[in-house]
């Protein structure tokens, strides 16, 4: 097979189909790792580009204003702490109440700036690299908003409330859909998590009751657009996953091997509608274990999710602040040296 480019490589797997090799990136990387393994790469993109990884990540510029040594007050008016990772947590939120819901004003999507990043991405990698540009769908902003822990509370005993940061969540990502299509991006993602280790945050019932069909909607929003839809959630999700899968995304990642998640199984039952991605364990593996295990786990993940095409491998999750440069290195290597079509692993 002809060499494709990674873009190319990219649109092939999310159409479901065997592209030249299996593709490779990462959501999250941190910044410690990227100093390891490219001493002086100050972003994610540049260090995605030397490690020659297949995607290059997008967002709205949302602005943040630094209100003490490690919190920020957002644009959208919640507090985020950042301690060792990339990813901050939001720890005061401006939504307790329908009140509070009712008098708050969400940013300005058309703000000057607002998709400069974009913009300037577009211009260097469109055709080159595949542009994947991170949105929300409906679980995300909601818990920005309320915070995790008083968000889960509502879905028990405010459910009115919980309906209402979901339709605005639908309303904004069905707005700025349009506004990064039109700017060229290839894919959307969103990383609302709706599962831990051990199941769904919340029950089926309220999952498909107070989110599903919002997840629909956006669903149907990014396809109106063009843009394959990769889903990114944690946890095991066996409870609600038909769901997942019946409301038209493009892509499921990042499949946890430790949350009870087999990529074959996965594979098997839904590979015909999805494509798949993840499933090396950034828990234990790629932390603590050793390079031979690391190869592996790479190598049985290839095995896998490689047969037919629709597949990218990558971590079960991110490239956090723990996991050993040398072994996630070590991943990268393997899925090239072994990712390749026809199989021969």
């Amino acid at each position: 097979m002809a060499e494709m480019t990674s873009y190319e490589r990219v649109m092939t797997v999310l159409r479901r189909e065997e592209p030249d090799r299996v593709p490779h990136f990462e959501w999250l990387i941190s910044r410690n790792v990227r100093e390891a393994l490219c001493p002086g790469c100050k972003t994610h993109n540049e260090f995605a580009a030397k490690m020659d990884h297949d995607v290059i990540l997008v967002s709205p510029d949302f602005k943040k204003e630094q209100v003490a040594e490690d919190r920020f007050l957002t644009e959208w008016g919640y507090t985020v702490e950042y301690g060792a990772e990339e990813h901050g947590v939001e720890v005061e939120s401006p939504i307790a109440t329908m009140d509070d819901l009712q008098s708050y004003t969400p940013p300005d999507l058309h703000a000057p700036g607002r998709y400069d990043s974009i913009e300037k991405a577009v211009a260097e990698w469109k055709g080159k690299k595949a542009i994947g540009c991170h949105l929300n769908d409906v679980f995300s902003i909601p818990r920005y908003l309320m915070g995790m822990e008083n968000l889960l509370m509502a879905t028990a005993c405010d459910t009115d409330l919980v309906s209402g940061l979901v339709r605005l969540s639908i309303d904004m990502n069905c707005e700025m859909v349009k506004e990064v299509a039109k700017r060229g991006v290839d894919f959307v993602w969103t990383g609302d998590d709706y599962a831990y280790t051990s199941g769904p945050l919340m029950s089926p019932d309220q999952f498909r009751e107070l989110f599903y069909p919002g997840l629909c909607e956006v669903s149907a929003a990014f396809a109106a657009q063009g843009l394959p839809f990769v889903k990114h959630t944690d946890g095991d999700l066996w409870k609600i996953l038909d769901m997942i899968i019946d409301s038209g995304i493009s892509c499921l990642d990042p499949i946890d091997p430790i949350s009870n998640m087999d990529i074959a199984e996965v594979k098997a039952k839904y590979g015909d509608r999805v494509a798949v991605k993840g499933n090396v364990d950034c828990a234990e593996t790629l932390t603590f274990g050793t390079v031979e295990q690391v190869v592996e786990e790479t190598k049985e993940a290839l095995r896998k999710g490689m047969p037919g095409g629709g597949y990218i491998c990558s971590s079960s999750n991110s490239i956090h602040s723990a996991v050993n440069p040398e072994l996630y290195k070590a991943m990268c290597d393997t899925i090239r040296e072994f990712g390749v079509y026809p199989m021969k692993i």
